[in-house]
């Protein structure tokens, strides 16, 4: 790009032409302080003086002044008035000064307030340090085998020319097209009991998750989870108000006569039944009726967070416990982010008829309607069987990932860690023997300095010094040689 067509910032001054300062010190001031701050920095382009004489309502001599200035001092270097940038080497008493302002600002002697619940909040401080494309990030699709051609033409076939309903504020609930045909797909592959009128669109999983906990639970409610159990759900009910109930999770899944025991008076359950998250366990038929015998019951609620569920490998399909309830106990909450893309942000809860009205009363105060821009070509992409020959293909390949991650952590483990196959996921768990000398957590920290997400099991209980050891290891994302080659990587952070 040409210097004459170079963008340069929008540079904000704001100039009091009755203060004592002259405009010339003030325009001086601002944009010094803009460079101590660090809001422009060593080689930016400042604005032409004609640009910003304009902008202000000033002279251009005034503003050539103060970039005269700026430039005598050392901040600027260039030809004054034209091409002025942000000097590559500042000053040293320049980079001194920005280096106090930067450490006052990091550490201030009074930070404010923070809340209870702030502190409460056990995992989203590493989520930044999670995002992108890392081995081994736990739920991470393979984006290789999606057909980006077929999307990217459903996309332009609604938004070339959109019909005007498109651009108007939507449907509380989402686009009803979409609404519909996911409801005919949870019938057919889950077992759901449901129409288009029963879904919410919302934007992912965590929102439909944060609005049905603001819908049900009061500060101080008791909820059972499950121990262990997925912490973006438990900091959900934890900025709800809600009093975990931490139950614990066996071969059959979440122990529903221990929870009763626990907290027979709580106001729902929340479960992954399916393919319990972390351990993979898929919970009973007989613990499925127990639940909703007890939910009945009680007039309690049961979220069935269905994770995962549409990658199983072997065994029977298994219907979702909502198509097993009879006196619309249960909310369904799925997402189509771990099937398709993670910045697609978009999933659904499906309501028993009398949960509706409630939850899109506070669906409105907080946010009145989903964004619309994704969701008619998602409809058209489901409708028109893209959606299914995806998911088939998905199926095929997380199915032979995972005999791979787990002949890999075998064949270059040199006896660290152990794995057995799930019948369903995106993820494994690499039990670690006697041979590594150190919790789950500070495995997962020496995984982390290779680049490497790997959450440590304990990390996922109630009490994370539980005797329970091991690494959450994501595979789906992951080809042949980058799992191979990634294990290795592993394995030398603890025999290197």
């Amino acid at each position: 790009m040409s210097k004459s067509r170079e963008k340069s910032p929008l540079l904000s001054v704001a100039i009091d032409k009755g203060a004592a300062a002259s405009l010339q010190i003030q325009i001086f001031d601002q944009v010094r302080d803009a460079i101590l701050a660090g809001r422009l920095a060593p080689g930016t382009r400042l604005p032409a003086s004609r640009t910003l004489a304009g902008e202000l309502a000033v002279s251009r001599n005034t503003v050539l002044a103060a970039f005269e200035r700026l430039y005598a001092e050392g901040y600027t270097e260039g030809r004054v008035g034209s091409g002025t940038r942000v000097s590559q080497i500042l000053p040293e008493e320049l980079l001194s000064a920005r280096k106090n302002r930067h450490r006052s600002g990091d550490t201030p002697s009074n930070p404010g307030k923070l809340s209870l619940l702030s502190s409460q909040l056990d995992s989203y401080r590493h989520r930044g340090r999670e995002r992108g494309r890392r081995a081994f990030r736990p739920g991470l699709p393979d984006l290789d085998s999606f057909p980006f051609a077929v999307w990217s033409r459903l996309v332009g076939r609604f938004w070339r020319n959109p019909r005007k309903d498109l651009v108007f504020a939507g449907d509380l609930s989402g686009y009803r097209p979409l609404r519909d045909v996911v409801a005919a797909y949870l019938g057919a592959v889950r077992g759901l009991h449901c129409t288009g009128e029963n879904i919410v669109i919302t934007s992912g999983a965590q929102q439909a998750l944060d609005l049905v906990a603001r819908t049900i639970i009061d500060p101080g409610d008791r909820v059972w989870v499950e121990n262990p159990g997925y912490t973006g759900l438990r900091n959900t009910l934890l900025a709800a108000g809600a009093e975990l109930v931490h139950v614990p999770v066996d071969a059959g899944g979440m122990a529903v006569a221990t929870a009763r025991k626990l907290a027979p008076d709580a106001v729902l359950a929340a479960v992954t039944p399916s393919h319990q998250y972390p351990l993979g366990i898929t919970m009973s038929l007989s613990r499925r009726l127990e639940l909703l015998d007890w939910a009945r019951e009680r007039g309690a609620w049961i979220l069935e967070d269905d994770y995962d569920s549409d990658f199983r490998y072997s065994g029977k399909p298994l219907s979702a416990l909502q198509g097993l309830d009879q006196s619309g106990r249960v909310i369904y909450v799925g997402t189509f982010s771990k099937i398709l893309f993670s910045t697609l942000r978009l999933g659904y809860v499906v309501l028993p008829d009398h949960l509706l009205d409630p939850f899109l009363s506070v669906r409105a105060a907080l946010d009145d309607h989903p964004a619309l821009a994704l969701q008619p070509a998602l409809a058209e992409f489901i409708e028109a069987g893209h959606f299914a020959a995806h998911l088939r293909r998905l199926r095929k390949l997380y199915g032979e990932r995972q005999e791979i991650m787990i002949d890999a952590l075998v064949r270059h483990g040199d006896g660290l860690f152990t794995a057995e196959p799930h019948e369903a996921g995106m993820h494994v768990i690499a039990g670690m023997t006697d041979q590594v000398m150190m919790t789950d957590q500070a495995a997962s920290a020496r995984a982390d300095q290779a680049d490497l997400v790997a959450p440590a099991l304990s990390g996922y209980y109630a009490d994370p010094t539980v005797d329970r050891r091991g690494l959450v290891l994501g595979y789906a994302g992951l080809t042949e040689r980058e799992i191979n080659r990634d294990v290795q990587k592993l394995v030398r952070r603890f025999t290197g």
